[in-house]
């Protein structure tokens, strides 16, 4: 099982929002999100069903990042 920097504290994500460019801030992995139960699910098993269908094989986090200026949201894939 590889490790997320972000996640772990180990490194910290910003990026510039694609619509603003205002500072975006990190919401974690968008499959915490998905249901009242997916945050408590082996991580490497959610990302087989998560909707990025190479995330598991490239060894990625996908990260949900929302803008507090405009509200635009994105995901960011974070090298395992």
């Amino acid at each position: 099982m590889a490790i997320c920097p972000v996640c772990n504290g180990f490194e910290k994500l910003e990026a510039a929002c694609s619509s603003c460019g205002d500072i975006m801030e990190d919401s974690g992995r968008i499959m915490d999100y998905y249901d009242d139960y997916s945050a408590y699910m082996p991580i490497d098993q959610m990302k087989m069903e998560d909707g990025f269908p190479e995330d598991y094989q490239r060894g990625e986090c996908p990260h949900l990042l929302k803008c507090p200026s405009c509200g635009h949201d994105s995901v960011k894939f974070i090298k395992e």
